[in-house]
């Protein structure tokens, strides 16, 4: 039997881990780069503060394994945002139960609608988010929305609350194909110090992807949002939850995504400030250590930053994103859960990577690929 992710959780020290990143020497980091190969445990090492001077020769070692890896492709998805009711006081979202604005939820057919208006540019990577509100929102809801969706798009996949494995199996027996669940941070302390309700439930949300899995998602999403807590110290933790399940759900595609905070109803301070040349710095040693995840950049970060990524290491980025319910046609004026930062449309995003010498790449599978 497959010990679980908790499990193994609550025998790391994060204590330990992060000694190791903050005492990293310039000679530790030289020792790991000369390496051809590199593992999880080097993840602090290329995470450290010392490391930023480095950081241009890990730039090259990413560039070079994304491409062999994936290809000169870049991937493109749409989230299509379906309520913003949520039970959850999280005191860095704008969904927050707490915070007073009309809540909406899309109907069906204001679903579908939306989806019309993604797909009218070509995106075939539909990813439904919702608060988590599973009143407002049922499984029931996401089944026939999902039905109606796989007709046309190549991919669905959600961002809703935890589900139990017989929940996630009806929709996978719909036709969703991944999820997404962010632990948002891996410390355990700051993490009930954040949120408040259902969510609270700490290791529950932590084995979501397992439970995800078992059900058949072909894409299993994870993620840390930076600004909770320490984010090199929040990453090693993502590395080491996305290689545990690499090796026991290896029927599954990995993807990592870590959106820097932004402005939302609530007005949270954040634990620190990442800045562009860390985070680059982290996207670089993700992909060293881990050559085959999916790393996902969203409309949160400004252009610039998101243009210059594309090729060292990212392999998927949102375009022309909406995060309020509605936003694409139905609701322009509704609450947004964050400010993006990237409001250009999928063609322009297009262009920008195809000037790059890459290629778009609208849907990420063909479904007669597919067989039960």
């Amino acid at each position: 039997m497959i010990m679980s992710f908790s499990e193994i959780y609550k025998k790391i020290d994060q204590n330990k881990i992060k000694k190791i990143i903050y005492s990293a020497t310039e000679n530790d980091v030289e020792r790991i780069l000369k390496k051809s190969r590199w593992s999880v445990d080097d993840f602090p090492y290329l995470v450290s503060p010392v490391a930023e001077k480095f950081i241009e020769q890990m730039a090259k070692i990413s560039r070079k394994i994304t491409f062999l890896r994936f290809g000169k492709t870049i991937k493109l998805y749409a989230p299509l945002y379906v309520s913003n009711s949520c039970v959850n006081a999280c005191k860095y979202c704008g969904f927050n139960v707490n915070n007073k604005f009309p809540r909406i939820t899309l109907s069906i057919d204001e679903v579908l609608k939306e989806a019309d208006e993604i797909f009218s540019h070509g995106i075939g990577h539909i990813l439904l988010v919702s608060g988590e509100d599973k009143k407002a929102v049922p499984v029931e809801y996401f089944e026939e929305i999902v039905k109606r969706l796989r007709e046309k798009f190549y991919a669905v996949s959600i961002e809703v609350y935890p589900m139990e494995t017989e929940e996630y199996e009806r929709l996978s027996k719909a036709g969703v194909t991944g999820i997404a669940v962010y632990q948002e941070t891996y410390n355990l302390e700051r993490y009930r110090e954040l949120h408040k309700g259902p969510k609270a439930d700490f290791f529950y949300r932590l084995e979501t992807p397992e439970r995800a899995a078992k059900a058949g998602f072909r894409e299993l999403g994870l993620g840390t949002l930076f600004g909770l807590s320490d984010f090199r110290v929040d990453l090693s933790m993502v590395a080491i939850h996305a290689r545990y399940l690499m090796k026991h759900y290896w029927k599954s595609q990995v993807a990592i995504s870590f959106p820097r905070l932004r402005d939302a109803e609530g007005h949270f301070k954040p634990y620190e400030i990442v800045n562009d040349k860390q985070l680059a710095q982290v996207i670089f040693a993700l992909r060293m250590v881990l050559n085959d995840v999916d790393i996902v950049l969203s409309t949160r970060e400004n252009p610039e930053f998101r243009d210059g990524m594309v090729g060292l290491g990212v392999t998927r980025i949102s375009a022309g994103s909406k995060t309020n319910p509605g936003g694409y046609s139905v609701h322009t004026d509704a609450l947004k859960q964050f400010e993006i930062a990237d409001e250009r449309s999928p063609e322009e995003i297009a262009r920008m990577i195809e000037e790059k010498g890459l290629e778009p790449v609208w849907k990420d599978f063909d479904k007669s690929f597919l067989f039960d």
